[in-house]
């Protein structure tokens, strides 16, 4: 195997404000691009050539990656003028692609963090002969993913939409968003219009008779569209829970980027991240959180599973939980701020204009 194809084209409506200047995979996971933790596994597995597949705000990503050497790859672009859906995006770049008919071809999404042994699944792909390779994992409560049931040789009988009673829910194996196809199926892909690869392209492959092929890899995965999950992923990463040849430095409690600068009793814990030209200031205590390039936490602040974007700044003593500050905004002095708040890119929230509690 050497080549992937990379689906990065999605807005990451759910992750706004993070995604209004930058593209989900953009946005930095432990002190790099979510990106570059892909491509990097994809290298030490094996694969050379990758295809990305951009859409939303694609003028940032070859800038960035170039032409991949520096990873050791050889990466190609390919712009959709309109969102074809995840199968038309890889039907979209198919030209784009070396292998001959029956040579495997791995398909990532853009936003799953993963400690998939890529390696396995292709061999698993090759051993079984199948035409479409796909890696499912379990989960506890199957509610709010498709589901994809397996016979015990693994080879998939259905894939069922988000299951609405108990009756439904036939097994806890989902789909976890990476695939090996065989070559030739890629163009069998209806072009220049959207394609579901799950709700249209795999039902469609199972109904015809092709050999779909799961193989459930229980490590860690984690989908990142959500601010809480990316943050989470971010942390792990971090912390060693999450693999990845990309972290730029050890794994432990905190990841400082050259830079950076943090008063010497500000407290960093839980794989809290300091981007470059960031200051995170005297008594200031900031747990599982990321603060991106040139953010300023001001003394005493108390920052816990957050994202700080960009030149943001968090005044003195405030309090955030669970929240996302868009990239040049301001949280005035003394605010409390809770799980699920949003602060919109450069918006100014005043001293004390948002509690939870007493201002005493």
């Amino acid at each position: 195997m050497t080549e992937a194809i990379l689906l990065v084209g999605g807005k990451g409506t759910r992750l706004r404000p993070l995604t209004v200047h930058t593209p989900k995979p953009m946005v930095r996971a432990a002190g790099v691009p979510f990106l570059t933790h892909q491509l990097a596994r994809a290298r030490a597995a094996g694969v050379d050539h990758i295809v990305l597949a951009t859409s939303y705000l694609a003028e940032v990503f070859e800038p960035y990656f170039g032409d991949g050497s520096a990873l050791g790859l050889h990466i190609e672009y390919v712009t959709e003028d309109e969102p074809l859906g995840t199968g038309g995006a890889i039907r979209n770049v198919a030209s784009r692609l070396h292998s001959a008919p029956d040579d495997p071809v791995l398909i990532f999404n853009g936003d799953i963090l993963t400690g998939l042994d890529i390696r396995a699944l292709v061999a698993t792909h090759e051993s079984t002969n199948a035409d479409v390779s796909l890696h499912l994992t379990k989960v506890t409560d199957p509610r709010a993913y498709g589901l994809v049931p397996t016979d015990p040789s693994g080879r998939v009988l259905a894939f069922l939409e988000k299951p609405q009673t108990p009756e439904e829910i036939v097994t806890d194996q989902i789909n976890a968003g990476a695939y090996v196809f065989r070559r030739s199926l890629i163009d069998t892909i209806p072009a220049g219009r959207p394609v579901s690869v799950e709700r249209e392209t795999f039902p469609g492959l199972l109904a015809a008779g092709a050999h779909l092929q799961g193989m459930v890899d229980s490590t860690y995965w984690l989908d990142l569209g959500t601010p809480a999950a990316f943050v989470r992923g971010s942390a792990d990463l971090v912390l060693g829970r999450a693999p990845s040849p990309a972290v730029p430095g050890r794994c432990g409690d905190r990841l400082v980027l050259p830079t950076a600068r943090v008063a010497a009793d500000a407290k960093l814990t839980g794989g809290t991240v300091v981007g470059e030209g960031a200051f995170v200031a005297e008594g200031a205590r900031v747990f599982g959180s990321t603060i991106l390039p040139g953010a300023v936490i001001e003394p005493g602040a108390v920052i816990t599973d957050s994202l700080i974007g960009t030149r943001a700044r968090v005044g003195e003593r405030s309090v955030l939980t669970g929240t996302v500050i868009g990239d040049g905004a301001v949280v005035g002095a003394d605010n409390e701020l809770r799980e699920g708040a949003r602060v919109w890119c450069d918006a100014r929230i005043p001293a004390g204009a948002v509690r939870f509690s007493s201002d005493q």
